[in-house]
């Protein structure tokens, strides 16, 4: 399910009363559209949780509950090591315990959940292909100007582990899950992928 301030508020209320005896304050509620973060107990007391995913409903609660740990660290203390640090295990741990709930320090999305994440709108990337001397393959996403691929393919170059080195313009939106910088970074990928990926690009001359 996606989560609503509704919703979100009177699972607020619920669990406020059910594990942390009533004492939290009522806080604002937000939505929000981040790709990194389910939830977020913020600086300036708002409690944040992104609807870009589905979640089932029990995942949804656990993600809550995560919040208002920190909600209450927040409120009364003491002060953590870190964001998940002792303190915060060590509620977290004490509410799955006690009420067998399944909150986490962090939440693991499956692989259809990171799919739907990605930008699948048409872009325009001109696609490096850097073949290294080791046997490896691997692409680099840049932006579509001829300085960054300049730049990039000088640094590649000069580092003398490439052993071939091709660019490519195309729009598949295959590629907008890569950050686009000329940033001296190959990802590698098998062979036939990237062979297949590029089939219909074009290939891009300086």
């Amino acid at each position: 399910m996606t989560a609503t301030e509704e919703y979100v508020r009177s699972k607020y209320q619920e669990f406020n009363r059910l594990y942390f005896e009533g004492r939290l304050p009522a806080v604002p509620i937000k939505l929000s559209r981040s790709r990194s973060a389910l939830g977020q107990f913020r600086h300036d007391a708002t409690l944040c949780i992104s609807t870009r995913f589905d979640l089932p409903e029990n995942e949804l609660e656990d993600v809550i509950i995560h919040e208002m740990i920190h909600c209450h660290i927040a409120v009364f203390g003491p002060r953590d090591r870190s964001a998940h640090g002792p303190v915060f295990r060590r509620m977290m741990q004490e509410i799955n315990s006690r009420y067998g709930r399944h909150v986490s320090v962090s939440h693991r999305l499956t692989a259809e959940q990171r799919e739907k994440l990605v930008d699948s709108r048409p872009r325009q990337h001109i696609v490096a292909v850097v073949s290294m001397k080791d046997g490896r393959c691997g692409i680099k996403v840049l932006p579509c100007t001829e300085k960054a691929v300049r730049r990039y393919r000088r640094g590649i170059l000069l580092s003398r582990q490439a052993a071939g080195l091709e660019f490519f313009q195309t729009s598949d939106p295959y590629f907008n899950r890569y950050p686009s910088s000329s940033a001296l970074r190959v990802y590698f990928m098998d062979a036939d992928e990237i062979r297949e990926r590029l089939a219909d690009a074009a290939i891009y001359r300086l």
